[in-house]
């Protein structure tokens, strides 16, 4: 147990804290205080209940915080008057009264204890207007950063939606020409069916065309990737097959049969089934608007599965039908991010995932985690300037889980590496950020969810690496 010592007000008077209290107030400290000798260990830890107001009469003081499973020095100091502990509990239930570092002697020590109670007493008592000014500067820049936070996600959750519906606009442009296209193509094919009722073929050889038919079907997903100059030339020479055989309007079906990997020899199969040039016309009308009916509803399905992906992604990434609180896959969440940002990323950044699927879920607040991997991917490509390689991995480290987050840009410089995770402070032009993408991860990931945030950092190798527990805390912060 730490020792009880005497309280002398002409010891308190040497202090830069107490020099310009008058002897009653020095009094009053000494009866509602008092001295403690204090071994080397802890005073008190991160996250206990602000209980006590210290000062440093005599000794060494250590600050550290937690930063994952780590607790990292922030502050050392021999200076007397020295003080740490309860000194917001003035500000009332204004802000959090539990204690945001944790408190250690590192060699013999003196402090001077008051109660958190006494300590807030008397400075509502003895300094009613510099308290005032100070509450209000204290509350006031909480409110500015909380409101300019707000405003960055705000502004985040605008791009996403404008890369949202720019991607959204594409395939549902593609779905609705389709549809249109769909209406003329089966207008054709009721034309070509009645050409081919009033045909001279025999049953026999309708079955052979409509095996035929099947087969080309079959073809047309499976047709081969041609570069432009191939398709030209193909299409080339079908046109001419088509005017050997007398087919006036055969350069509007050869690019239908190009796609779906016919050629010629084929058109020769039919041809000699059917025998009759003036047959062999409709037939070919009839195979060509089926074939490209076929296409078109491709393309619907295409188009559509498209749609769905995206909303799917998008109620992923937004987590609105989920608890906020809750043990999930954290590859969902990224792979939800990576498509919510398709827009942001450019056809110039390829993007390389590494997952471990192996993993377990982990007990996250998902949307704020969405929220750190866009910071991070979109700090990643603004850095490559839309030009190099993304590569997100996971994986897992001892008892956490980590993602690493990289890209190929110029490297975060030497003199800035520990004052990007600081807030407004940004290396972006002006207007193009406001400095506290990287704060909110910190804030998210290290105060949040008791993980770590770090980069390793050189010019074409930039590594982000997120670690988060796998098992919850104790009592995880809601706020």
């Amino acid at each position: 147990m730490p020792e009880r010592l005497p309280c002398q007000k002409t010891e308190l008077r040497t202090l830069f804290l107490f020099e310009k209290l008058d002897d009653a107030q020095l009094d009053w400290l000494c009866r509602n205080g008092y001295v403690e000798q204090f071994e080397p260990g802890y005073i008190y830890r991160e996250d206990d209940l602000a209980t006590s107001f210290y000062v440093l009469l005599e000794g060494e003081l250590a600050i550290s915080r937690r930063a994952g499973d780590e607790d990292v020095e922030i502050n050392r100091t021999s200076q007397v008057g020295a003080y740490a502990g309860a000194w917001r509990s003035f500000f009332g239930d204004g802000v959090s009264q539990t204690l945001d570092n944790t408190l250690r002697t590192t060699r013999p020590s003196r402090m001077y204890v008051l109660a958190a109670d006494k300590f807030a007493a008397v400075m509502r008592e003895w300094f009613p207007m510099p308290l005032h000014l100070l509450e209000g500067l204290f509350l006031g820049m909480k409110n500015t950063q909380r409101a300019i936070s707000q405003r960055e996600r705000l502004l985040a959750l605008g791009s996403l939606s404008a890369g949202l519906m720019h991607e959204l606009n594409n395939p549902t442009a593609a779905a609705m020409r389709a549809t249109a296209a769909v209406r003329e193509r089966l207008a054709g094919l009721r034309r070509s069916l009645a050409g081919r009722a009033l045909s001279d073929l025999d049953g026999a050889t309708w079955a052979s065309l409509a095996t035929i038919q099947e087969e080309a079907l079959h073809r047309l997903p499976q047709a081969a990737t041609l570069t432009p100059l191939e398709v030209a030339d193909r299409e080339d020479e079908l046109t001419d097959w088509f005017e050997t055989h007398g087919i006036a309007d055969g350069w509007r079906m050869a690019p239908t049969f190009v796609q779906a990997d016919l050629d010629a020899d084929w058109l020769d199969t039919i041809a000699h089934m059917v025998g009759d040039a003036a047959t062999l016309g409709s037939v070919l009308d009839w195979l060509h608007h089926t074939i490209d009916l076929e296409s078109s509803m491709n393309e619907i399905d295409d188009s559509t599965t498209r749609i769905y992906t995206l909303v799917t992604a998008a109620q992923q990434y937004s987590q609105l039908d989920r608890t906020p609180y809750q043990d999930i896959d954290v590859h969902q969440l990224l792979d939800s991010t990576l498509v919510m940002l398709t827009h942001k990323i450019g056809d110039g950044v390829t993007v390389v995932t590494d997952f471990d699927r192996d993993l377990p879920a982990i007990p996250v607040y998902a949307a704020e985690i969405n929220q750190v991997w866009t910071n991070l991917i979109a700090n990643a490509v603004d850095a490559m300037q839309g030009h190099g390689t993304l590569t997100v991995r996971s994986s897992r480290d001892n008892d956490r889980l980590l993602v690493e987050i990289g890209d190929t840009g110029p490297g975060v410089p030497d003199e800035i590496k520990d004052r990007i995770f600081e807030p407004f402070f940004t290396t972006k032009p002006v207007g193009a950020g406001t400095g506290l993408g990287l704060d909110i991860s910190w804030r998210i990931v290290v105060d949040k969810h008791h993980g770590a945030l770090s980069v390793n950092s050189s010019p074409g190798n930039t590594r982000f690496l997120v670690h988060l527990p796998l098992v919850a805390p104790s009592e995880p912060d809601p706020n």
